[in-house]
C-alpha cells in the first residue's frame, strides 16, 4: 500500500482474504509501525496548513484540515508530507491540534504557511508566538485572480446584459488574463490590447495591472526587490483607489490586513503552501483508486501511508 500504492483490493486479492481482513490488518500494521512512530515529527520546522474537501457527500462535515511538512521544501532535500488530517476547518481545530503536540515540536516550527483564512493566522499567534506566518504566494496570486474573473464577469454584465458567451470579447481572453506578462505569445498580446481599446473594458485593464505586478514581484530573482514590488502594489491599493474599481478595493483591504505575512515571504524564500496542494492532489487520487471513504477515520490513516513520507523509510529497509 505504501511503497506501490495497491488498493486495499488489490492486496486482498493478492492474498487471497477477504477485503474486510486485508484493510484490518494493513490499517493496523501502519498504524502502529509508521503512523505511531514517537520520531515521526522530529525535525520539522516549516509547517503548511490548508483545508480540504474529504468528502462530496451531504452527510456530516465534508471539511479537514491538512497540515504538512514544508520543512524538506525549504531545505531542498526532499518532498514535502503529510502530518495529520484533522476533521472540521477552524480556529478551533487547528489550535487544538497544536495544543496536542509537544512543547519541543511547537518550539521547534519556525515558520507557518497559510492561506487567506484568518483562523489559522489566530491560532499560529496563540501557539506558536515566536513561529512566522506567511500567506504563501499561491494563495495571492489565487485571490487577485479571483478579482480579475470577478471583475470581468461584472463589467460583462454591465456592458452586454449576460454572462459571458462564446464570441463576447471579455469572455474569449479569460484564460489570457490569468497568464503572465512574460508569457504572453503574440498572438495573446494582440488580443488583449484589442479588447482593453475599448473604454468600456478600462475597470477590467485596471484590475488585471495590478495582478500582473503582484505576479511580477513574486517571479522577481531578487527577494528584497520583489519584497518592495509587492508593497508598493498593497500602498497603491490603501487609498485613492477609484470607488467603482471595488474588486481592487476588497483586494487591497485583505492585503493590508495581511501585509506582514505576505511580505514575510519574501524573508523566508521557497516557503509556499503550493507543496500543500499537490499533497491534496495526492489525496484526491487517494480517493479515485479507492472509490471513495465513508470512515473518516480510515481515510485519515490511508491518507498517512499514502503521503506521509513513508516510502524513502520503508525503501531503505527492502
Amino acid at each position: 500500500m505504501v511503497i506501490d500504492r495497491l488498493s486495499v483490493a488489490r492486496i486482498a486479492a493478492g492474498l487471497a482474504v477477504a477485503w474486510n481482513t486485508a484493510n484490518d490488518a494493513i490499517l493496523a500494521t501502519g498504524q502502529d509501525l509508521l503512523i505511531n512512530d514517537p520520531t515521526r515529527l522530529d525535525g520539522v520546522r516549516v509547517i503548511g496548513v490548508d483545508e480540504y474537501v474529504w468528502s462530496h457527500t451531504r452527510r456530516g462535515s465534508k471539511y479537514v484540515t491538512v497540515i504538512i511538512d514544508l520543512t524538506p521544501i525549504r531545505d531542498g532535500n526532499g518532498p514535502s508530507r503529510l502530518l495529520d488530517m484533522v476533521p472540521g476547518r477552524s480556529k478551533k481545530v487547528f489550535k487544538t491540534w497544536l495544543e496536542g503536540q509537544t512543547i519541543a515540536f511547537r518550539d521547534g516550527v519556525e515558520v507557518v504557511a497559510m492561506d487567506g483564512f484568518s483562523g489559522f493566522k489566530t491560532a499560529t499567534a496563540e501557539e506558536l508566538p515566536e513561529a512566522t506566518a506567511v500567506m504563501d504566494p499561491f494563495h495571492v496570486v489565487a485571490l487577485a485572480g479571483e478579482k480579475i474573473d470577478q471583475c470581468r464577469q461584472r463589467v460583462q454584465q454591465a456592458t452586454l446584459g449576460h454572462r459571458g458567451r462564446s464570441g463576447d470579447p471579455l469572455y474569449g481572453i479569460r484564460r489570457v488574463l490569468h497568464t503572465g506578462a512574460d508569457l504572453l505569445t503574440d498572438k495573446q498580446v494582440i488580443r488583449l490590447k484589442a479588447v482593453f481599446a475599448s473604454d468600456a473594458h478600462v475597470e477590467v485593464e485596471a484590475t488585471w495591472g495590478i495582478y500582473q505586478r503582484i505576479v511580477a514581484a513574486y517571479r522577481h530573482p531578487d527577494p528584497a526587490t520583489g519584497k518592495k514590488a509587492l508593497y508598493a502594489v498593497i500602498d497603491d491599493l490603501s487609498e485613492g483607489v477609484p470607488t467603482q474599481l471595488t474588486e481592487l478595493i476588497t483586494l487591497g483591504r485583505t492585503l493590508k490586513r495581511r501585509a506582514l505575512d505576505v511580505l514575510a515571504y519574501f524573508d523566508h524564500p521557497g516557503t509556499s503552501n503550493g507543496p500543500s496542494e499537490a499533497i491534496n492532489g495526492r489525496l484526491e487520487h487517494l480517493r479515485g483508486t479507492a472509490l471513495g471513504f465513508r470512515n473518516l477515520a480510515h481515510y485519515v490513516i490511508r491518507s498517512l501511508l499514502d503521503t506521509g513520507g513513508f516510502r524513502t523509510e520503508l525503501h531503505r529497509h527492502l
